[in-house]
């Protein structure tokens, strides 16, 4: 079943939007060889950009800008929402056009994560979020959707350009995997104790450094995904708006959880696009373990 297909149960504009989210995909795949220099320019959160991080960041607001169904987006790349006064719609959107952009060098799995609000306000809980979906560039292009309600499910770009169904209503199973950013002498102690008994119950470690490659293979193997509170980092190192509600959002319709160390990411009012926030996301026990040392 191709993915235009699968949508044809969800409301109209959620489908165009994450067609329309596809379609940018197809293109950044083709972009990563002609776009993959240094732009010399910095993000708001002082990260060195790729030429393939603004073009992509580009191609993104300017597919939503013409859907007229988009009211404003808010990007990683960009310091202030932008607002689309031609709009016809409502919808809000949360963009982090590259995430695990610094993989880009030693050709590791990078991805797109898009956050959709059906409110136009952004800065909500992600508990008010309606969809999201997250397209994983690896050896095979995969993109996985979420609608409140509706499940999760993935699809992966074939020879002809089509994305077709993969795997439907996906639940995280539990499992024994586990990937922690952080340096570990700066792990707080809570966090420190949590992975050691995980580790003692035979939790492996698998991290690459690029959050969508780590939570897609939480999603499909269980386990967590975590980067905490550190003493140099106390409120982590991810953003809330670009990387933690689309997750969490996620991995809630796949049946899993997540945690910040005091509740759910999803209950978390952000005050500031750039804001951080522990991650804890993945199968429904080992969260339930987390909070047991929190």
């Amino acid at each position: 079943m191709f993915l235009k297909e699968h949508l044809l149960g969800v409301p109209e504009d959620v489908k165009t939007l994450i067609l329309l989210v596809s379609e940018q995909a197809k293109k950044i795949r083709k972009g990563f060889l002609e776009h993959s220099s240094l732009a010399g320019t910095k993000n708001i959160y002082g990260e060195e950009q790729l030429e393939l991080d603004k073009w992509a960041d580009d191609i993104i607001l300017k597919a939503m800008e013409e859907s007229k169904l988009v009211r404003s987006v808010a990007s990683e790349e960009r310091d202030e929402i932008t607002s689309i006064v031609k709009a016809r719609g409502s919808w809000g959107i949360t963009v982090d056009p590259l995430d695990g952009m610094s993989c880009v060098e030693t050709n590791l799995s990078v991805g797109t994560i898009i956050g959709m609000f059906n409110e136009g306000n952004v800065l909500e809980p992600g508990n008010k979020m309606d969809a999201a979906c997250f397209v994983l560039y690896g050896p095979l292009t995969t993109l996985t959707y979420a609608y409140k309600g509706w499940g999760c499910h993935e699809f992966v770009l074939d020879e002809q350009g089509n994305f077709v169904l993969r795997n439907e209503s996906m639940k995280i199973p539990e499992g024994k995997i586990y990937g922690s950013g952080a340096l570990r002498k700066d792990w707080i102690p809570q966090h420190k104790k949590y992975i050691e008994e995980l580790e003692k119950q035979g939790y492996k470690l698998r991290f690459s450094g690029s959050f969508t490659a780590d939570f897609n293979q939480v999603l499909h193997y269980g386990g967590l995904f975590t980067y905490p509170a550190s003493t140099g980092s106390p409120s982590g190192k991810l953003r809330l708006l670009f990387e933690g509600n689309p997750m969490a959002f996620i991995a809630k319709e796949a049946g899993g959880n997540s945690f910040n160390g005091k509740k759910s990411i999803l209950d978390v009012k952000p005050e500031i696009l750039s804001q951080r926030v522990p991650i804890y996301i993945g199968d429904k026990k080992t969260i339930d373990l987390a909070k047991k040392f929190f």
